[in-house]
């Protein structure tokens, strides 16, 4: 256990039990592949030293919603926030067996995939529909932020008067334009990070705890 973890360890159980703040149930959405279950881990392993489930670079590795409780994020002010995470599947418009078979999987296992995914956003739209406080909407900032998914469902987090904080994610890879998401929602907070490398994700806790506390 390095010293990092420890200190925000012993901040996070102070707070909680001398401040008692309040207490949102937070879910993690996106289209496939845009980082949801590394930030989900992220969040959870820097917090409370567990993690949320595996990740991999085969579309919708992820196809029920995964959910860990009580993580008690602190920022740099002393602002804090205990929330759960629910790591939802990826949301997209259309899911055919024949990605899958792109990446090495037999026809069976696709099929099997694809209807599991499929069954996934459906999990994921019934989660938007009433069980949480707030979103954390991730995209992959080296893609186009205008798809049709993405404008449909920040469309419904504003129609259900969520809060939301949207990250730009992968800002570590060459070819990417969180600029571009930021002109797409200049409506709501944007946070640019990489999840995977860990860069900017304290700017993220802080934007979190103002949104969501």
């Amino acid at each position: 256990m390095n010293f990092l973890f420890r200190a925000k360890l012993k901040a996070s159980k102070f707070f909680r039990a001398f401040f008692g703040k309040k207490h949102s149930r937070i879910g993690i959405y996106g289209p496939p592949n845009a980082g949801k279950t590394t930030l989900a881990n992220r969040i959870v392993r820097d917090w409370t030293g567990d993690a949320v489930g595996p990740v991999s670079e085969v579309p919708h590795e992820t196809r029920r919603a995964r959910r860990k409780e009580d993580i008690t994020i602190t920022g740099t002010n002393g602002n804090s926030v205990v929330i759960d995470i629910v790591d939802t599947p990826g949301v997209t418009t259309k899911i055919d067996y024949h990605e899958f078979l792109e990446y090495g999987l037999e026809k069976d296992e696709a099929v099997r995939r694809a209807r599991e995914a499929t069954e996934g956003v459906a999990e994921a739209m019934h989660w938007l529909r009433g069980d949480l406080d707030g979103v954390i909407y991730m995209l992959d900032s080296t893609q186009d932020p205008f798809m049709q998914v993405n404008i449909m469902m920040i469309g419904i987090v504003e129609s259900r008067k969520l809060p939301v904080v949207i990250v730009a994610n992968k800002i570590d890879l060459p070819d990417a334009a969180p600029q571009r998401i930021r002109s797409a929602f200049p409506q709501h907070p944007v946070v640019q990070i990489s999840g995977m490398e860990g860069k900017n994700v304290e700017s993220l806790y802080e934007t979190m705890t103002q949104i969501f506390g």
